[in-house]
Parts: C-alpha cells; sequence; structure tokens
C-alpha cells in the first residue's frame, strides 16, 4: 500500500502519513482510532507511548 492510497482511504493527505511516519508528527487521538479502525488493530499496536 502506499502513502497516498492509504491517505485517500482515511482522508488525510499523503504528507500527513509521511510524517507520522518519519515521527515528525504525532496522531491526534482522532486520527489514531481512524488508522486503528482501518487496518483492524488496536491504536496500541500502531503506536508506541513514551512515558515522560
Amino acid at each position: 500500500m502506499t502513502q497516498d492510497e492509504l491517505a485517500r482511504a482515511i482522508r488525510v493527505t499523503r504528507q500527513t502519513i509521511n510524517s507520522l511516519e518519519s515521527g515528525k508528527y504525532n496522531a491526534s487521538l482522532q486520527l489514531a482510532h481512524q488508522l486503528a479502525q482501518y487496518f483492524d488493530v488496536a491504536i496500541e499496536e500502531l503506536f508506541y507511548f513514551e512515558e515522560e
């Protein structure tokens, strides 16, 4: 799957997907939920949250 295909599927820009993959952007809870639903997994399976 390309970044463009995923972006279109969840209605964000390809740049958003690129920024998520490269670690330049942290997903909002809403975006994290959309991605988890799309891939049919828990949010925790997609994102690693470090405690500060």
